[in-house]
């Protein structure tokens, strides 16, 4: 066990539940700066990574500078400061079937982390109202349980919400996770158990919050379609929209999959929460900037945004700049909460540069690097 890491981890959690509205840049770029040196002295396989690049905590001035680590690195290397015997969990990519996953270890350290991580950011870009009028809300997960998938990162993100709007007393209901895990490794719903959660919803008037995948929305869309089913959820019922298609659905252009939730399940689009996470990382973004506890409603599309535990650049791939203002790049991000493994995440997804945000294009169509190539990008 590294005590300077635990405790680094300590101090950024403390930090995070204080719920932070802004960071300075000044603020940020020292907690990056320390916990860069912290990684490239316990991370040996990212501290072989900088090496490579010639950039050390001794040269590295700016947070800027920090070498990022592309996802595909999770899939050959081990990129924890975590020893086998600290590791209590892991969180693997959801790539198509056959795909290599991408491994991020976890331990009981790194798991409180990332659940603070997420809870401080998740309830003011989706439940602005929790404290104030908040009450008999429904929870509705398009998702297997956590029993049956153990590494995703997203159904322990779920699982966790559940739990802390559990211990508030905001449930009414039972909670289920309305998926199901198909022979293939694909994950299909439980179409009945969800209409009835709908149907109860509407009869009971509680609002209802339902997340899932992009994939598992279109699943349960197409299925009332072909039944000729429409609700209208009680006023204050959300819907957490994350993820792509994986070559499991149809795809939908978001602006249709979203008219399409409203017209069959009454959610008016200012109420369609889209999230960005992956498993490489412990921070999520949501396309809401909220203010004054209601929601802001953008004009389409909507910018996502990092916590202020987090930065996002969007790189451009030819120079290895941040792009300018409007200009489209791969996405990049340094999180901080990302404190067990790299702070520095290099993604293959597109996106705009939109102020200290982005909008999301989509994944980039690179060749996924492979073994010693890791180490020169």
């Amino acid at each position: 066990m590294n005590t300077a890491l635990y405790t680094f981890a300590t101090r950024l959690r403390e930090w995070i539940v204080q719920r932070p509205a802004a960071s300075g840049q000044r603020q940020f770029a020292d907690l990056a700066l320390e916990l860069f040196a912290l990684q490239f002295a316990n991370n040996s396989a990212y501290r072989r990574i900088c090496e490579v690049r010639q950039l050390t905590p001794t040269t590295v001035q700016n947070w800027t500078q920090i070498p990022a680590v592309p996802t595909a690195a999770f899939k050959e290397l081990e990129l924890t400061s975590l020893a086998p015997d600290e590791r209590s969990a892991v969180f693997h990519s959801s790539g198509t079937s056959g795909q290599k996953p991408s491994r991020h270890f976890h331990g009981a350290a790194s798991l409180a982390l990332y659940e603070a991580s997420l809870w401080q950011w998740f309830l003011p870009n989706t439940l602005p109202d929790f404290k104030s009028s908040l009450h008999d809300l429904r929870f509705a997960c398009l998702t297997p349980p956590s029993a049956q998938v153990p590494h995703s990162s997203l159904v322990h993100m779920f699982r966790s919400i559940q739990c802390q709007l559990g211990d508030a007393g905001v449930l009414v209901g039972a909670t289920k996770f309305h998926g199901k895990v198909m022979p293939d490794g694909g994950w299909a719903l439980e179409f009945d158990d969800v209409r009835e959660v709908v149907a109860e919803s509407t009869r009971q008037g509680d609002p209802v919050f339902l997340l899932g995948t992009a994939f598992s929305f279109v699943q349960l869309l197409d299925f009332l379609v072909e039944n000729n089913l429409r609700f209208q959820l009680p006023a204050g019922s959300r819907v957490l929209e994350t993820g792509g298609y994986k070559n499991r659905s149809r795809v939908l252009p978001k602006a249709e999959l979203h008219a399409l939730i409203t017209e069959r399940l009454g959610v008016p689009g200012q109420n369609i929460i889209c999230e960005y996470g992956m498993s490489e990382l412990s921070s999520q973004a949501y396309d809401r900037e909220i203010q004054n506890s209601e929601f802001t409603i953008h004009s389409q599309p909507r910018p996502f945004h990092f916590p202020p535990w987090s930065r996002v650049q969007i790189i451009s791939p030819e120079t290895g700049r941040e792009v300018a203002e409007g200009e489209t790049g791969l996405i990049r991000v340094f999180d901080l909460a990302n404190v067990f493994s790299v702070a520095a995440i290099q993604t293959e997804d597109l996106g705009i540069r939109r102020g200290d945000g982005f909008e999301l294009i989509g994944r980039a169509q690179l060749a996924e690097p492979r073994g010693c190539s890791l180490m020169t990008m």
